[in-house]
């Protein structure tokens, strides 16, 4: 069953127009918008025009970068004290999966030059998030093994 559009023109005659939702390339935007209003309620488009798919996406990309970018900077502050590096696991997670949308979907949109910059962003956050677990599990390490030499310390033989 092949799925159609259907356009009505009530106003001056009911022309149909049909187009085939296979034959038409382009970028699918599913719109988040919550405000109602009457007329026209928009499930999906597809953005057919270029240049308007490259400003749409580079808008996107910089708000998804400045979102993780905000993330990482507030994990930063607020997982100081704790031992636990899972939020900075679901970071990594979520930024590889990111980096895989950009290479794989936004790649046939986008030039080579703008996805190259913007995977060296990627990695610049990646590597951030990667010293910050290692400096981490460093300083755990360090807390454990300095307990250790206080103990021997004190153990030692009394006369």
């Amino acid at each position: 069953m092949q799925k159609r559009y259907v356009i009505q023109k009530v106003e001056k005659g009911a022309e149909k127009i049909k187009f085939s939702r296979k034959k038409m390339e382009g970028f699918r935007v599913t719109p988040h918008n919550r405000v109602s209003h009457p007329g026209i309620t928009v499930n999906s488009m597809l953005v057919i025009k270029p240049s308007l798919i490259e400003k749409l996406l580079k808008k996107k990309n910089q708000r998804k970068l400045d979102y993780y970018l905000q993330y990482i900077i507030s994990l930063m502050d607020n997982v100081e004290g704790t031992d636990d590096d899972s939020a900075f696991r679901v970071a990594l997670n979520d930024l590889t999966r990111y980096r895989e949308m950009v290479e794989y979907k936004y790649r046939k949109f986008l030039d080579d030059k703008y996805i190259n910059l913007l995977l060296k962003k990627i990695d610049l956050l990646e590597h951030e998030i990667k010293s910050k677990m290692i400096f981490k599990q460093q300083l755990k390490s360090y807390q454990t093994y300095q307990p250790m030499e206080e103990e021997k310390e004190r153990t030692g033989k009394s006369r």
